[in-house]
């Protein structure tokens, strides 16, 4: 007989989840009366293995074969904490520790737990909102924008549909200077056609004036880039974003800038970047070995130096400053911003970030690109505290992209992603569990479509001009379908990457980042989204509802989103045979078997959203 514990479930561990200061938290371990124990002990440890508190943990009460022994304990302070517990019989003494679900004596991982600010205050109109992310130059374009000022050389493409350049220059340099000119009046006036999705949140892809496409490259924070119109264009933006109840989300690149920068200004453009020497405001920005060639620089590329986050000055013009870069674009309309690499801006900045945006607009929302598990995640040797130390709202939720796209790919049978559901819901605070950022493709990763169908590992020659044959992408369509489920029934923000809803195929940058394929959608997937997305907004189970994994295995899911008694319910089929659900009423589903209203089978590959009332 095992020892039973299992932080999941409220018999063993209440609250569930987080805890805030001072909260009682209860436990209980369930062990066999043949162990004849004497003795058993809670043993709480600080994040680096530190000890802690020892916490007695008196006998209960026995139950048939079972011994139950309980502790009752409060955190004081906010931080992130691991336990295991200390056994003693009369024949031994041994730790137990925890071995996925199941229990272990003397070896296994440790069971954690976040203690996290009471008032964890997120955008309430971000809760289960969806999302729409755009890569603003392959979105549309609408008039034409004045490039005289554009950072060049450049080239402007005038094939829409072709693939983004991939090829090296006479230098072995990937330039990313090809655009096709998707811009900012584009975005507005395709603003019906995406509130059309339940849209309510826009996050654009760097918007800041930059040399390369992907704008990750930054030479003016404050100024729009001339390609993809001006400051006007993004006020006229947001203004109408607002009237059609969506917001605007910005991409704060703050790691790292352009060599061709004001600030930095390698090729001596602007003449009083860093590289003018230490009568420069911006010198003190940079981390300069050997000044001027040798310096920090983003993964070891040169035309991307990184700055020293911590430098005053450069957190003034971030951050403190009247007119600062964070100030000025909230001010001008933004709601938000979505920080690349969060892992590289130390915990002073992200906590001074998020205070002075909620000064200047109390309801805006501050993600961060995390690809782990955001709650104990160590980077650059450095325990983050994201979620305890009440630095961000969201996160990207890569580890549920990951856990959804192999099991629709079939890689999976279910307990695998019921896992990562259930370790994400318990580690994260509920709040920020509800703005979660949800995607299934991302400017960073291929299609959802094409990573289900046809995962192609080949070179970036090779992957080029590859397209799915008819049958794979047939087979993918279905798989995309249930992903997509998966994404707009889980807590979170489910977000949609343009062109997903359209059926775009692509393996990862820059083939991801084609453009937005107006004329040639598929019709008949991008209707389907649209009743997501709908049924998403208007649902207050699936915007606020907790979550529950109700079944899994044998290549099946089933999953519960309740919220003021009232249930919603997915079911998932990846299994071998027809899969007859409970009698309910369904919602929205593919691969469906019906008897009549009230009665749905599941057929191989199907799913159902729908409900039990």
């Amino acid at each position: 007989m095992r020892i039973l514990y299992d932080s999941k479930k409220t018999e063993f561990k209440t609250p569930f989840g987080t805890l805030t200061p001072d909260q009682g938290c209860t436990l209980h371990l369930h062990i066999p009366c043949s162990c004849e124990t004497l003795r058993v002990e809670l043993v709480l440890e600080e994040e680096d293995g530190r000890p802690f508190r020892r916490v007695p943990m008196p006998l209960l009460r026995r139950e048939d074969l079972y011994e139950i022994y309980r502790a009752e304990f409060s955190m004081e302070h906010c931080g992130l904490y691991f336990y295991y517990f200390d056994i003693f019989t009369k024949t031994t003494d041994f730790p137990l520790f925890k071995q996925g679900n199941d229990t272990n004596m003397c070896a296994g991982d440790k069971w954690q737990l976040s203690c996290v600010p009471e008032d964890y205050p997120v955008p309430s109109d971000a809760r289960g909102a969806v999302m729409y992310q755009i890569f603003p130059d392959r979105y549309y374009r609408s008039g034409v924008c004045d490039l005289s000022e554009k950072l060049g050389p450049f080239q402007i493409r005038s094939d829409w549909y072709g693939t983004p350049e991939h090829r090296p220059d006479q230098n072995g340099e990937v330039r990313n200077s090809d655009f096709f000119g998707g811009n900012l009046r584009g975005i507005q006036e395709k603003l019906p056609e995406i509130r059309q999705l339940g849209v309510e949140y826009l996050y654009l892809n760097p918007i800041f004036m930059a040399y390369s496409n992907h704008r990750y490259d930054t030479c003016d924070y404050k100024r729009v880039d001339p390609m993809l119109g001006t400051e006007e264009d993004f006020i006229a933006l947001c203004e109408a974003a607002h009237a059609q109840g969506m917001k605007v989300i910005l991409d704060g690149v703050f790691s790292h800038t352009g060599s061709d920068s004001i600030y930095f200004d390698r090729h001596n453009r602007f003449g009083n970047g860093a590289l003018t020497g230490e009568s420069s405001p911006y010198y003190k920005w940079y981390d300069f070995k050997s000044f001027p060639n040798q310096y920090n620089s983003w993964w070891g590329i040169d035309t991307l130096p990184c700055v020293r986050k911590l430098e005053p000055s450069y957190m003034d013009y971030i951050i403190y400053d009247e007119d600062s870069v964070i100030a000025h674009w909230l001010k001008l309309g933004a709601d938000g911003y979505r920080l690349d690499v969060a892992d590289e801006l130390p915990e002073p900045f992200l906590r001074a970030l998020r205070k002075r945006m909620r000064e200047i607009a109390p309801n805006s929302l501050l993600i961060g690109e995390v690809w782990e598990d955001a709650s104990n995640k160590i980077a650059y040797d450095v325990r983050r505290t994201y979620f305890t130390g009440g630095e961000l709202d969201s996160v990207m939720n890569y580890p549920w992209r990951t856990a959804i796209l192999r099991y629709c790919a079939g890689h999976d049978d279910g307990n695998g992603l019921r896992d990562i559901i259930e370790t994400l819901t318990e580690n994260y605070p509920p709040e920020v569990l509800l703005c979660v950022m949800n995607s299934l493709s991302t400017h960073d990763t291929a299609r959802a479509l094409t990573q289900l169908a046809d995962p192609f590992q080949g070179s970036r020659m090779q992957k080029a001009d590859r397209c799915l044959t008819p049958a794979a992408r047939q087979t993918g369509l279905y798989q995309l379908r249930m992903a997509m489920a998966l994404q707009f029934v889980l807590p979170g923000m489910p977000c949609i990457y343009y062109g997903d809803e359209a059926g775009m195929e692509g393996y990862d940058d820059p083939f991801n980042r084609r453009c937005y394929p107006w004329g040639r959608e598929d019709l008949s997937l991008r209707d389907f989204v649209r009743c997501l997305g709908q049924l998403r907004k208007n649902s207050p189970v699936l915007r606020l509802g907790t979550v529950r994994v109700t079944e899994a295995g044998c290549g099946c899911i089933q999953i519960q989103r309740e919220y003021e008694g009232k249930t919603i319910h997915l079911s998932c089929n990846k299994g071998q045979t027809s899969w007859k659900l409970p009698t309910g009423k369904l919602l929205l589903g593919g691969l469906l078997e019906t008897a009549n209203e009230r009665e749905t089978a599941l057929l191989p590959g199907g799913f159902a959203i729908w409900t039990n009332e």
